[in-house]
């Protein structure tokens, strides 16, 4: 699956994996070693939980990498049109829903940021204010929603990048 992400996302992965790579890994060895040095690595506590901290470490280094291996560039869209890094407030049977389009590693649905992947935010792409379009959640289950407003969304720009 390809994985839809703006060029500043991937600007971020970059920077991290660096960072995770040349500060992160060297901490964590050093720590390793030095646990290691303790005794019993049976009964080491310390040393243990170094090597999770090494191999989460590296565990999220191959999760950025593939990330971006695998990664769909995602363009930037006109200032009124539904896209990434957009505000969207929409009519959803009478109940008025401000959500907030971001890419697939800055999704989250507690501050109703959605990523342009999810059936919402697949609807609602490329649309501008006064349209209505129709949210397939499955061949059985679709409703409509009519787009109210669409400006920009700069905080979205700052959100932090999904854990995993």
């Amino acid at each position: 699956m390809r994985n839809e992400l703006t060029r500043r996302d991937i600007e971020e992965m970059e920077k991290e994996i660096e960072y995770r790579r040349t500060v992160v890994r060297k901490e964590a060895l050093e720590e390793v070693k030095e646990t290691r040095a303790h005794g019993d690595l049976s009964e080491n506590f310390e040393y243990h939980a170094a090597k999770k901290v090494k191999n989460q470490n590296e565990s999220r280094i191959r999760y950025l990498d593939r990330m971006i291996r695998t990664a769909k560039i995602i363009e930037e869209a006109p200032q009124d049109v539904a896209g990434v890094d957009r505000r969207v407030t929409v009519d959803k049977r009478g109940k008025e829903i401000t959500y907030t389009l971001v890419s697939t590693v800055r999704q989250n649905s507690l501050k109703k940021m959605i990523s342009v992947e999810s059936p919402i935010g697949r609807a609602l792409l490329g649309h501008r204010a006064g349209d209505t379009v129709t949210v397939r959640v499955s061949d059985d289950v679709q409703y409509p929603l009519t787009i109210l407003s669409v400006e920009d969304a700069a905080e979205a720009r700052e959100a932090e990048l999904r854990k995993y």
